[in-house]
């Protein structure tokens, strides 16, 4: 862990820049400012399997209190794609950004 910022901290204690120690927390850094490309959902072809939902790892793929697979969450969404990969009816499509 590192340690506070002050003016007498040498490199060696300095935190590794975009380097998160704790896992679950891509919340709390709004990570998706690091992403080069952006999912698309594409609702009409979206037959609400449930594969993209678990498979995603920041855990960005909302679903509403029905089930139901909604939109992304953008502040947390990295842009890794794994989603529109497992997505069998292509209701997910990856943009640059």
């Amino acid at each position: 862990m590192s340690k506070e910022m002050t003016p007498d901290i040498t490199w060696q204690e300095i935190t590794l820049g975009g380097t998160i120690y704790t896992a679950a927390n891509s919340k709390n850094f709004k990570t998706g400012s690091w992403r080069s490309s952006k999912p698309k959902f594409i609702s009409e072809k979206c037959k609400q399997c449930g594969l993209c939902f678990p498979i995603c790892p920041e855990d960005s793929i909302l679903v509403d209190k029905d089930g139901k697979r909604a939109d992304f969450d953008f502040d947390s969404c990295k842009g890794c794609g794994v989603c529109a990969k497992v997505c069998p009816f292509n209701a997910i499509e990856m943009e640059g950004i």
